[in-house]
């Protein structure tokens, strides 16, 4: 069985040629590796497959058998990464906190340690009618965030 830390070796130089940057990298049951790859500007499927290529370049499949896919960090996946939540500053993003509490807001900064986004919240005013909105900044350290993804709107 191929290793994951062997795949990781052979993909690293090969993603920095595409630009391109790791998200994850699975061995499952039958051999089978799922190679998942992200990048500042989008992930090509021309790029998907130079990443294969180089990948089957690497290992004999007459030594090992395995069935390989590359694919990019959907639109619908979590985000895993730090580098991930940076390329993503300016969207709605939508995060379920390990305390079970879900936040909907823009993502405003992200770095190394953790994400600020801005939550919309309708609050009352001493001396208004209406409630009116205020915004919160909300810092987050990425060991609180148990999954966080980009929220999609359809128009």
């Amino acid at each position: 069985m191929i290793s994951k830390e062997a795949i990781v070796e052979v993909v690293t130089p090969l993603l920095e040629k595409e630009n391109l940057f790791l998200v994850e990298v699975s061995v499952r049951p039958g051999n089978r590796i799922v190679v998942t790859i992200d990048g500042d500007s989008g992930v090509s499927i021309d790029s998907c497959v130079a990443i294969s290529k180089g990948i089957e370049a690497s290992f004999d499949r007459n030594k090992e058998d395995y069935e390989l896919e590359v694919t990019s960090a959907g639109l619908g996946q979590p985000l895993k990464m730090p580098r991930q939540f940076v390329k993503n500053i300016g969207k709605e993003l939508e995060v379920n906190l390990k305390t079970g509490e879900k936040i909907k807001g823009i993502l405003s900064n992200a770095d190394s340690d953790g994400i600020v986004i801005n939550v919309v919240k309708r609050v009352a005013v001493e001396g208004a009618k209406k409630k009116k909105d205020v915004t919160d900044s909300l810092q987050l350290a990425y060991p609180q965030i148990k999954s966080a993804k980009v929220f999609v709107k359809f128009t």
